[in-house]
């Protein structure tokens, strides 16, 4: 399916659930919720496209609505729509980057956000000057009469292009959240690997309790967005002499270059490959949102010639010291991290007795009655995706505080395990609850360091109680070898029966829910254990969301 096709089925998508006409602006901000940049004219372009084809068809000046056509193709068309990953769009971002560094001219990949505040420029400047960004070559545009600044940026990206051009292939690996102690870069804390998620690492990690840049800049410790990426060690001193021209002319925002196959900064280097660090491009927006600005991030967006583009500041201070190489602790993925806790449920499904896993996340105990009450209205309104089961426990050190623990979906990984199937997790999710349900994204459990319900919460990016289009609730994807699914297939009818929120049990090589699992094998949806805690956030019910924490006795718990 090409990229115009997918943007029609999500289209029809779209106003498959609408019950009334609905027209392109509406339209443009779902498809920017899931990931499209499409402003109401393009909107407009393809939605023309749809009612030659006969999909749609124009209500006056209402909007437009899907035709019995358009639903016939939208049912077929998802037989093959797979959630994008989102490696396969930064390597045509890097394929795309023709900048000459020499003569300075050609197109640079570029992030345009928008700002709704003129004080937010200063805030802008400010951190332009301190070095932590990749160039200070930025354009401002005023949208229309608003008070809208689109702000177009130089994304990191723009160097793994050059890097391309000169014939040194660069091999982007991870976006995560660096330490920085004494200004000094110290270790990455968090990783999401690019070729295994269909959300854009650093946009993941672009929420205001996540970074620290003004703190950073203000007492030389705190937190930042950064890329990691490798390539071969033949070409390091070469890499070395075009970074060094590049930040001459004012592309830079280069961390750390390591050795050949040594580590860097927490991250394993393979033998004969260099790593290199680079600032991420959203780190100047990211301070804006610790200063709670609004602001509407959008990460490698285009392509831009350079020439359109001007310097904000041509005073830059480094925040940074250049990277000491100390030996740090290697980084486990969330999988790693979570295997020993998976090994450890020994629910019994006959007599419903033994460990599950759980998540705990803490309230304030005078929000504890409307937490619960909530919790209960979001299962009561749908017990096929809710797992009614949680338990109170008390905070470690905090008495004003209460966690609720809630069953975490590795628990069914846990189980199967222990009657001798082997299940592993592949994807957390965010399910859209069309007919069929389908994932919009999906992370991989073996590719991210935090688990990636919490980024979803973390991001607002769901909708369980929220009435607005169809429900967005937190899923995972596990796969399972089809040679044990009949077994497989009598537990999880046993553990749906109980509660646990088995959504859907796939066949070989089906597509189950828009996620696709490895040949062989079969995958299973199961609901994200956070689903509930997700309501009671969604309420404006201040909460601390945990994911993972602990074993927990499933006869101890209480049924909503």
């Amino acid at each position: 399916m090409s990229e115009s096709e997918h943007r029609m089925i999500e289209i029809l998508r779209i106003l498959s659930t609408q019950d009334k006409p609905t027209g392109s602006k509406l339209i443009a901000d779902e498809l920017r919720n899931k990931g499209f940049n499409l402003g109401e004219r393009a909107v407009r372009y393809h939605m023309q496209i749809l009612d030659e084809k006969g999909y749609t068809e124009r209500m006056g000046y209402s909007g437009r609505r899907i035709t019995d056509r358009g639903r016939e193709k939208l049912e077929k068309g998802l037989i093959y729509d797979q959630v994008d990953f989102i490696h396969s769009k930064f390597e045509e971002m890097i394929y795309l980057t023709d900048f000459n560094y020499m003569e300075q001219k050609g197109n640079v990949v570029v992030n345009t956000s928008t700002i709704y505040n003129e004080e937010s420029i200063n805030i802008l400047e400010d951190i332009f000057k301190s070095g932590l960004s990749v160039s200070p070559y930025v354009n401002l545009n005023k949208v229309g009469n608003r008070d809208e600044i689109e702000v177009t940026t130089i994304c990191g990206t723009t160097i793994d292009g050059i890097l391309l051009n000169e014939g040194i292939p660069s091999q982007l690996q991870y976006g995560g959240l660096l330490e920085i102690k004494d200004s000094k870069p110290l270790k990455f804390t968090e990783l999401i690997s690019y070729k295994k998620t269909s959300l854009t690492p650093l946009d993941a990690f672009s929420d205001s309790n996540l970074t620290s840049v003004l703190d950073v800049i203000n007492k030389g410790n705190g937190i930042i967005p950064a890329n990691f990426r490798l390539v071969p060690g033949v070409s390091r001193q070469r890499t070395i002499e075009i970074i060094d021209r590049l930040d001459k002319i004012g592309i830079g925002g280069v961390i750390g270059i390591s050795e050949e196959g040594k580590d860097l900064l927490g991250l394993p280097v393979p033998d004969g490959m260099v790593g290199i660090c680079i600032t991420g491009g959203i780190t100047p927006f990211c301070a804006l949102k610790e200063k709670n600005h609004d602001i509407d991030i959008k990460i490698a967006e285009e392509i831009r010639d350079f020439r359109t583009l001007s310097p904000i500041t041509t005073s830059i201070t480094p925040s940074l010291h250049p990277v000491k190489e100390v030996k740090e602790p290697k980084i486990p993925f969330l999988l790693s991290k979570s295997w020993n806790l998976i090994q450890q449920v020994d629910f019994d499904v006959e007599k419903r007795k033994g460990d599950i896993i759980a998540n705990v996340s803490y309230v304030s105990k005078d929000s504890l009655d409307e937490s619960l009450k909530t919790m209960e209205e979001t299962y009561n309104n749908n017990p096929k995706y809710i797992n009614p089961y949680y338990k109170l426990v008390e905070h470690p050190a905090d008495d004003e505080k209460i966690g609720i623990a809630t069953i975490c979906s590795l628990s069914i990984d846990g189980l199967l395990i222990n009657n001798g199937i082997m299940s592993t997790p592949k994807y957390g999710g965010l399910l859209e609850l069309t007919e069929p349900p389908l994932f919009i994204e999906l992370i991989s459990y073996n590719g991210t360091t935090v688990d990636p319900h919490k980024i979803f919460l973390s991001k607002n990016m769901t909708s369980i109680t929220k009435k607005i289009g169809p429900n967005k609730i937190l899923a995972s994807v596990k796969e399972i070898p089809y040679i044990s699914r009949d077994y497989a297939v009598h537990l999880l009818d046993v553990l749906n029966n109980i509660g646990f929120s088995i959504y859907k049990i796939g066949k070989p090589r089906e597509l189950v829910y828009n996620a696709k699992v490895d040949n062989y094998n079969f995958g299973v949806i199961a609901g994200g254990g956070l689903n509930s805690i997700g309501a009671i956030k969604e309420k404006g019910i201040d909460i601390e969301v945990k994911a993972i924490e602990k074993l927990i006795p499933f006869e101890s718990m209480d049924r909503l």
